[in-house]
């Protein structure tokens, strides 16, 4: 299955997935490079021989598989991972659904070194505002792309003190994972190529566009008997008109609660529950292209979810309301979501590519609280009320253009221009929700004034790459915004690729970047029950420029401002091994944050004279620190075979490091700190300091294994009243799957063979009767073993 080399032009075309069309193997033709698609018989796995003479010195390329081809990071012709000049990763469907697991973010946290995600919490915003980190920085950080256009925010906003805190992430678990052709992760900022939040990264996620189909169900159950998992998914592709596809995809998540609670020693019985709620989701999507002739191409796509969840806050004692709940109560807060996304466009292929689009995003979350009760209200006080809710809108008007020029050894220039479009409102609750002191747990939104903000941003960027030689490759990005909230942004970018020899390349990247305040964190405003030194009071978060917040140190926020350095070695000495080495460093200015809690004397009396009677601690959103980030990921893996099967093992290692450069002190009472402690360690030290993922994959036709290792690093934070530091982590994963025939495949495995827990909190006694043991921080969890089965049939 040997291919000639043909020029050494280097191929462009607008972003492309590949695309498997049935069995049929496919040659994709692109300058120099050619790609052919076939399938192993034995284990029906997809296998794609790349041969490429610009930088590999006309030197006959090595095996690879089809997820080895990405297109993030540049927007020149798709190539191999090893010749990018950033680091990215690829992750295949069949990666993804390897794993016993059944969350998008959480599967790539365990394939992925760099890449985190927050564990079970039981807090209502946190548990429902969870997005994957890169390199140890923040939810709102990273940029999340589908199909190469991007993602919208969630409407919440974590206002817990969990990780995340005063993040608004993106929720990767509202796309069902069978739709995904693949997951590429680009570890290096992209702020001057794709706009605001890329400064850790990018996440893009590729739909399928093939005509295959599949149906699937999954169970899974944890040791102890709680915790079950239930998910049943079918997908299908379709021939739409004349050379086009239509892939359909639905699934149904059903995740039911466990408890790691202890024995509240108040009561000699477990009051709390600690552990991920009970949460229904159903998602469907739908991804089409279609040729409609001069060389213009059609293609749309759409994910609508929907999540029925249930989040409990912490016990309340039997004289919080005698009448009502005499032995006590557990409030709950019952969330309804609602979720759509999605784009429209045309693609042109000629000598000038053309790319023209529009993406819209609609988030919309509606809280209940419920077994709960108003203490102001006493015995009349209802038990179940409508809390309020969050709506966000993001439209994106995108026109990219782009062409081929044989200038050298080959150069290719993307050009563009995009309009953005959000808005954020918060519905406020039922009268009684937030009369007073509010209902317990969750009081109602009752913003001091109304929240219904939008803006508008426009931007243009250019970005191009040229080859010098076949052996080294320069790139350069530059990109304008205009925010109509805070102003004008320049970001750029340069790149280096150097392949002195066939085996070995240097790479190298220079960008600034920056991320402008979200709607939510300029104008969110509520007020909730948090635990302050094990305590629990009922805490105000006011907007940045709410007079409560100014008259106690707060300003109009900033937009984050970035600098990222990163350079790295790629090896590949052929056998089927290949190294990726990359050191990095991120500095971050004028880091917005979540401020403490700020109470006392001057806080009480600004709350007076604000009229604010339902809280006694003050909170807002601030431009507090600027931090520095460093580290490296360290990528191997082989692929070969053994005996009459194939193998496939990865290691990669990923070590962060953060430290603070500047920590604002409070511009008008110097005596409350912006941050403490807890704030500071839950934004830079809670989470692993370094991760190691091992992983194997064994195929001998009928039978397939896998077994993953990992291992989480230390991190510290404050759980109740002292920062304390946690220990490293090791799990365990195992898996087989058996084929019957062409169409079925049965799967066991266990997710955590050997039960491990992260450390539990030394100072637990000290709140909630020690009821609550384990930290809502780090990387592991602690649904402790669980098993899983799985049926698949395909079509």
């Amino acid at each position: 299955m040997s291919l000639a080399c043909p020029t050494n032009r280097l191929a462009v075309f607008a972003v492309v997935a590949l695309r498997q069309r049935g069995k049929t193997p496919a040659t994709i033709e692109g300058g120099e490079r050619q790609m052919r698609i076939t399938r192993w018989p034995s284990a029906g796995a997809l296998v794609l021989q790349l041969c490429w003479s610009g930088f590999a010195n006309a030197q006959e390329a090595p095996s690879t598989t089809d997820n080895d081809i990405v297109v993030t990071g540049s927007r020149a012709a798709p190539r191999s991972a090893v010749q990018s000049s950033s680091p990215v990763d690829s992750y295949s469907a069949a990666d993804l659904q390897a794993r016993g697991l059944g969350d998008l973010s959480q599967i790539l946290q365990f394939v992925s070194p760099s890449l985190e995600f927050a564990g079970a919490v039981n807090s209502g915003g946190a548990a429902n505002a969870r997005g994957p980190t890169l390199r140890g920085l923040g939810q709102d950080e990273v940029l999340i792309l589908v199909d190469g256009k991007r993602r919208h925010a969630s409407s919440l906003i974590n206002f817990n003190n969990t990780i995340g805190r005063g993040q608004v992430p993106v929720d990767l678990n509202l796309i069902p994972v069978a739709a995904i052709e693949r997951v590429e992760v680009l570890r290096d900022g992209a702020a001057a190529q794709y706009g605001s939040d890329a400064i850790a990264g990018v996440i893009n996620i590729i739909l399928r566009h093939d005509t295959t189909g599949f149906a699937s169900v999954q169970s899974d159950i944890t040791q102890r008997g709680d915790g079950a998992i239930k998910i049943a998914t079918v997908t299908k592709g379709f021939k739409l008109g004349e050379g086009g596809t239509i892939v359909l995809t639905g699934e149904v998540r059903r995740l039911s609660e466990f408890n790691r609670a202890d024995v509240d020693s108040r009561f000699g019985r477990v009051t709390n529950r600690q552990g991920e709620a009970g949460r229904t989701d159903i998602s469907a999507s739908v991804a089409a292209v279609l040729p409609v002739g001069g060389g213009w191409e059609a293609y749309a796509n759409a994910i609508y979810a929907h999540r029925n969840a249930d989040n409990t806050i912490q016990y309340r004692v039997p004289t919080t309301s005698p009448v009502l709940f005499p032995n006590g109560f557990l409030p709950l807060v019952a969330l309804k979501l609602d979720d759509v996304g999605g784009t429209v466009g045309l693609r042109h292929e000629g000598a000038w590519k053309a790319d023209l689009s529009d993406t819209l995003g609609y988030d919309q979350a509606d809280f209940v609280s419920r077994d709960t009760a108003n203490t102001s209200l006493g015995a009349t006080s209802p038990t179940r009320f409508d809390a309020g809710g969050a709506r966000y809108l993001q439209n994106i008007a995108n026109l990219t253009v782009s062409r081929h020029f044989g200038l050298l050894a080959g150069a290719d220039l993307a050009l563009g221009v995009e309009h953005r479009y959000e808005r954020y409102k918060i519905r406020s609750g039922e009268a009684a929700s937030f009369f007073g002191s509010g209902a317990q747990g969750f009081p109602g939104f009752n913003p001091p004034t109304p929240v219904d903000q939008g803006r508008n941003a426009v931007s243009a960027f250019v970005d191009g790459e040229l080859a010098i030689t076949r052996s080294l490759r320069l790139g350069a990005a530059g990109r304008y915004e205009h925010y109509s909230d805070f102003g004008d942004k320049v970001t750029g970018k340069g790149s280096l690729f150097f392949q002195p020899i066939p085996i070995a390349a240097l790479r190298a990247t220079i960008s600034t970047g920056f991320r402008a305040p979200s709607l939510q964190q300029s104008y969110f405003s509520t007020v909730t029950s948090q635990s302050s030194n094990g305590v629990l009071v009922n805490v105000g978060t006011f907007a940045a420029t709410d007079p409560v917040s100014l008259a106690l140190g707060g300003r109009p926020l900033k937009p984050e401002t970035s600098t990222n350095l990163s350079g790295g070695l790629v090896l590949t000495p052929g056998a089927g091994f290949t190294l990726t080495a990359d050191a990095f460093q991120v500095d971050i200015d004028d880091r917005i944050a979540l401020s403490e809690s700020l109470s006392g004397t001057a806080v009480s009396a600004i709350l007076r004279t604000a009229g604010i009677t339902n809280a006694s601690q003050v909170r807002f959103f601030t431009n507090a620190l600027d931090t520095r980030t460093r580290g490296f990921d360290i990528i191997a893996g082989w692929r070969g075979r053994i005996g009459h099967g194939h193998a496939r093992i990865d290691v990669g290692y990923n070590r962060s490091t953060t430290t603070i450069r500047r920590l604002a002190a409070n511009p008008v009472l110097p005596a409350l700190p912006l941050l403490a402690t807890s704030s500071i360690d839950l934004l830079a030290y809670a989470q692993p300091r370094d991760k190691l993922n091992v992983a194997g994959a064994f195929d001998f036709g009928a039978v397939s294994l896998t077994a993953t290792v990992t291992r989480f690093g230390t991190f510290r934070f404050v759980p109740v009243t002292t920062e304390q530091r946690f220990g490293p982590e090791w799990t365990t994963d195992l898996g087989a799957d058996f084929r019957v025939g062409d169409r079925f495949k049965f799967g066991i495995g266990v997710i955590n063979l050997f039960d491990a827990y992260a450390d539990k909190v030394a100072e637990r006694a000290l709140t909630q009767g020690g009821s609550l043991p384990y930290p809502e921080a780090g990387g592991l969890g602690f649904r402790g073993r669980e098993f899983f089965a799985r049926a698949t049939a395909r079509f």
